[in-house]
């Protein structure tokens, strides 16, 4: 395989998911029981047998840098193997707050330069899927591209939030991008970027120094359009899983596909990779599951304790079902509690978030209810789908009304 350093970029909050990150990046929302999303690119890079990795963040990267660690647990440590941590920075250069995925790496391309790669992959920090970077970076040396975007077959809805491509159909692996639109409110193009590139590093750098005075610095706004205008751009075509969770329903539906008998999302085939020290997964107990308990098409792990009824959810280490408890189509991030008598449906509970006794949140059918990490919700409070409850909150934030986004009561 060609020499080749990988960059992530794993820096954004995303607005959409609300409370979800207020306190972390997208790429460290906890998934699927024991994960974070970022573990998906972690992962297919171990797999992929590419072992100089930077990871670009920005916006409150403290559990992120917890969870990246040394990069030991993708075995990414060694003379030759690294995961570096490449937070903004100032010095003597030009330099400051990253002002688009592109001047994120432009700011660290003496990491790149270090390292004098022929290549260099970009991946988003926060997809959910599988790939091989292998088959894409062949792919991208038999055609000799300068720049081949990986996408995935979309329908129409939702498209204004992506980048879409024409691409030919020179074979089956993919082809030329004959068009390239970011984000247009109406297209007929049929590839969906995943935010996937591999860049001939010399070109990604002239291109990023073109771009470097322009007021917008972006890959899909600004840079795939300098490479259409003057290199050979490919589109390499995904056909496996793509999740994408920029919003809570996303989020929610995306979860779900690891339920069921027949899962679109079967980790064990994804050979997923995580830190087994942050949150401390590795020193807890084993779950309990109680006489009193019934549990049904759900994820849970080490440190759950469950005595109450649990159906189609899944659950982190540490959550604790209380006796005559329900919780249902739901998502409990580590630590959190539901107390005895409450029912929980169609909720994501954050970390550490204590549900007192005979709550009531979320509706059977209806929006989401989200609650922000470390809130304790009071003994006999019923909140309705829809509603976001800030983090951090206690009860007199509560008795002040002072806790929500959205309807509220009871």
């Amino acid at each position: 395989m060609a020499d080749i350093v990988a960059m992530i970029l794993a820096g954004g909050r995303v607005d959409d998911l609300g409370v979800l990150t207020f306190l972390r990046p997208k790429s460290a929302l906890p998934f699927g029981g024991l994960y974070r999303i970022i573990d998906f690119p972690m992962s297919n890079l171990l797999h992929s047998g590419i072992e100089r990795v930077g990871i670009l963040s920005q916006y409150r990267p403290f559990g992120l840098m917890r969870h990246i660690a040394n990069g030991e647990p993708w075995d990414l440590t060694g003379r030759n193997r690294c995961a570096v941590m490449l937070p903004p920075f100032k010095g003597r250069g030009a330099s400051d707050w990253y002002r688009g995925s592109a001047d994120a790496i432009l700011q660290n391309m003496d990491f790149i330069n270090l390292y004098r790669p022929e290549l260099v992959l970009v991946v988003s920090g926060d997809h959910i899927y599988k790939m091989d970077y292998r088959n894409l970076i062949r792919f991208h040396l038999e055609k000799k591209a300068d720049l081949t975007i990986a996408c995935t077959e979309v329908g129409q809805e939702g498209s204004p939030r992506f980048g879409l491509a024409e691409i030919d159909d020179e074979e089956p692996r993919g082809g030329r991008v004959l068009q390239y639109a970011e984000k247009p409110k109406e297209s007929n193009l049929g590839w969906v970027s995943l935010t996937i590139y591999v860049f001939k590093t010399d070109l990604l750098f002239d291109a990023l120094q073109a771009n470097a005075r322009k007021v917008s610095h972006e890959f899909g706004r600004d840079i795939i359009p300098i490479f259409l205008g003057n290199h050979k751009v490919y589109g390499y075509k995904h056909r496996g899983y793509w999740g994408y969770t920029r919003t809570p329903d996303e989020y929610w539906r995306a979860s779900m596909n690891l339920l069921g008998g027949t899962p679109r999302i079967n980790l064990k085939e994804y050979g997923l990779r995580t830190n087994m020290t942050h949150r401390e997964i590795r020193d807890r107990a084993p779950a309990f599951v109680g006489s009193s308990a019934t549990v049904e098409d759900s994820l849970f792990y080490s440190g759950c304790r469950i005595e109450g009824t649990v159906i189609r959810s899944i659950m982190f280490p540490g959550v604790t079902v209380a006796k005559n408890a329900l919780v249902k189509d739901s998502i409990l991030f580590f630590d959190s509690t539901v107390g005895e008598g409450s029912t929980v449906c169609r909720t994501i509970a954050d970390e550490d978030v204590n549900l007192g006794t005979g709550t009531e949140i979320g509706d059977v059918a209806g929006e989401l209810s989200i609650i922000g990490r470390g809130t304790t919700v009071p003994d006999e409070i019923r909140i309705t789908g829809g509603v976001s409850v800030f983090p951090n909150l206690n009860n007199e934030a509560f008795e002040k009304n002072l806790y929500t986004q959205g309807d509220i009561v009871e």
